[in-house]
């Protein structure tokens, strides 16, 4: 089992940034990609942006791309999501995923608990 813990939600003007992080408790996470994704009222849960584990490739939702950066900390077994430019629209839940294989999906192995993320105009 593994436990993921998001933190560093809140709210920001347009314009913007914050910085999410998510704690995992497992030590190895090889062969796992880990991300984000984000669900605003009255719509369904996107995928944000991923990144692999052992390689740290990385993807992104296309309208985050250019915006939104992820990384991970291998030795603290952490990904972060460095968000920059906030628009109102970006005002949603985010919650950290973890999957076996190179791509997060909505059946991903486990999730954390959601962080919010609110954008004001």
């Amino acid at each position: 089992q593994v436990q993921l813990v998001e933190s560093g939600g809140g709210l920001v003007q347009a314009g913007g940034s914050l910085r999410l992080s998510c704690a995992a408790s497992g030590r190895t996470f090889s062969g796992f990609v880990m991300g984000w994704f984000r669900q605003a009222p009255g719509k369904e849960r996107e995928f944000v942006a991923g990144i692999t584990w052992s390689g740290g490739s990385t993807y992104y939702q296309v309208s985050v791309k250019g915006r939104f950066t992820i990384s991970r900390d291998n030795a603290e077994n952490t990904v972060s999501l460095q968000m920059n430019s906030l628009k109102p629209e970006d005002t949603a839940v985010y919650y950290c995923a973890a999957q076996l294989g190179n791509k997060l999906t909505n059946r991903a192995d486990y999730w954390g608990q959601g962080t919010q993320v609110t954008v004001s105009s």
